[in-house]
């Protein structure tokens, strides 16, 4: 059943199978370099390796012990010591503590090495350059200075930027200081420089940084302070919040808040001054592809759209004109307002833009509203004797820049000023579709989604001229007065009871509403310029 061993007569064995290869080996490489003549021969001589088996005996064991010395000392002829076979011997190593890792553990284990070796160079250059590193920290700081202190740039500097691929954030610091030298021009100027040297570089770098044609930035100069400019710049780079309009026909806001927390949308009211708005932040669905949309409960419309309809606020029973009512948030806000009753005359002159105000209406279960297709500049000629209208006027949209940021480029003074030419039209034929002997109403409501003035207080000043109307005001508690005055211009002192809304005010678009009551149904006979 096998050999037993006598541990009494342990006898030392020899080398085994692989030392006999090597010693092999080391005999073949004998032959080869017998007769080697060149100097450097030295080295390849074979190294002295163990004794053959057959002169190993009992008296041996020192000798055997002292080649296993040898072995781990150096082998091979090298010597302790020698950093070449240190590093052998330490990737040996490594090759040991790898072995059964993964491909990508031993990976990370090289990496983390490597890391290691580096922050180890770098903390040793930060011991030796310690007082460079001072110098470094007071260059960065003057740096910080120069930027803080505004420097008109030289005329060659200037020219290269129109060459050279621009730097926004230079641009931006330069925008900064020159509205600060302006704001305290006669203590911060620089010598040989006047006012009009500096808002020309600004309007230059407005135009740069903000991607808007020279026109609008100049009428934008005109309506803002510099300070506030800067302001309603960046909040036109901001989209403003989703907002929607509970359908009170249908639901009642809270029960609609909770149905749609219920799917997981993050929401709030839209604010104390509207009861039936709610502000959407953040929504795992699409807003308007809910089976609470579908089913008629809410309306998406912005905030500003809002504000129209509660300054006209509609009654029940009455006769409403909505003269340019597409795409039928407004109409159906009022229809709600009035509880389906009376008469809503939802008309618009685009025959294409009425689809969507029929299927809004289909959508909310409005049951009061008849729409038409008209030009509203006709419109007396078609019906009349309304109680109350609502104009929302064509305009040049630069009020809903964060919407469409292609108003930026694309309005010219020619658009704006065919634009005033529509609205001044618009507004003479509302006030002429109003019955000023109505007992509950005689107000129309002009709003536009502009900030220019040409379409807003230049219309209604002219309205005020050419019809028996005057101002009244708007009811909202909130937004800032309308312009009494503009440039050269003067307008009725009773427009500072029209409002205006600014994105970078009160976070919603732009947009201007004023509130108008006709008292008589004569047509004054005068002719005034429309040219205040």
């Amino acid at each position: 059943m096998g050999r037993k061993l006598d541990p009494a007569n342990k006898v030392k064995r020899g080398p085994g199978r692989k030392a006999r290869k090597q010693k092999g080996a080391e005999a073949e490489l004998a032959k080869f370099l017998d007769g080697f003549t060149d100097e450097n021969s030295e080295w390849l001589k074979p190294v002295k390796r163990k004794r053959p088996v057959e002169d190993i005996g009992e008296d041996s064991d020192s000798q055997w012990e002292q080649d296993e010395e040898e072995e781990e000392d150096g082998g091979l002829g090298q010597e302790i010591g020698d950093p070449e076979m240190e590093e052998e011997d330490d990737d040996e190593d490594e090759m040991v503590d790898d072995y059964g890792l993964l491909p990508i553990e031993r990976a990370a284990r090289k990496q983390k090495k490597l890391q290691d070796a580096m922050q180890d160079e770098r903390d040793e250059e930060q011991e030796e350059g310690g007082s460079d590193h001072v110098d470094e920290e007071d260059t960065v700081q003057a740096n910080i200075d120069e930027v803080g202190t505004f420097t008109f740039p030289k005329d060659e500097k200037h020219e290269k930027e129109g060459i050279l691929p621009l730097d926004l954030k230079s641009i931006y610091q330069r925008i900064k200081g020159n509205v600060e030298v302006l704001s305290d021009f006669n203590n911060r100027r620089e010598e040989g420089k006047d006012r009009a040297d500096y808002l020309s570089l600004l309007k230059e770098d407005l135009c740069t940084y903000y991607s808007y044609n020279t026109f609008l930035i100049e009428k934008l100069l005109e309506i803002f302070p510099l300070s506030e400019l800067i302001d309603f710049l960046e909040a036109n780079e901001i989209q403003r919040p989703i907002t929607i309009r509970t359908n009170t026909l249908k639901t009642r806001r809270r029960d609609l808040a909770q149905a749609l927390i219920n799917r997981g949308v993050n929401l709030d009211p839209l604010g104390k001054w509207s009861k039936v708005g709610l502000v959407i932040f953040d929504s795992p669905v699409p807003i308007g592809a809910t089976p609470e949309y579908l089913a008629g409960h809410y309306m998406l419309q912005g905030a500003s759209s809002l504000l129209p309809v509660m300054a006209l606020s509609p009654q029940e029973g009455e006769s409403i004109l909505d003269m340019s009512a597409a795409p039928g948030g407004k109409t159906t806000y009022m229809a709600q307002l009035m509880k389906n009753t009376g008469l809503i005359v939802a008309n618009d002159a685009s025959a294409e833009r009425l689809k969507s105000v029929v299927g809004n209406i289909h959508r909310l279960g409005v049951t009061n509203t008849i729409i038409c297709n008209y030009d509203g500049r006709q419109f007396p000629k078609v019906m009349g004797g309304f109680d109350r209208v609502l104009l929302d006027a064509p305009c040049s949209g630069t009020g809903v820049i964060s919407k469409d940021p292609a108003v930026k480029t694309s309005k010219e003074e020619i658009d704006i000023k065919r634009c005033a030419h529509l609205q001044k039209e618009l507004i003479l034929s509302a006030i002429d579709s109003l019955n000023a002997e109505s007992p509950t109403g005689g107000y129309l409501v002009y709003c536009t989604c502009s900030i220019m003035v040409e379409e807003n207080e230049w219309v209604l000043d002219y309205a005020l001229k050419k019809r028996n109307v005057k101002l009244v005001p708007t009811g909202l508690d909130f937004g800032k007065e309308g312009f009494t005055r503009f440039k050269h211009h003067r307008f009725h002192p009773s427009l500072r009871l029209s409002r205006r809304f600014y994105p970078h005010s009160h976070n919603v678009d732009g947009f201007f509403v004023a509130k108008l009551k006709k008292f008589s149904n004569t047509v004054p006979p005068t002719t005034v310029d429309e040219n205040p």
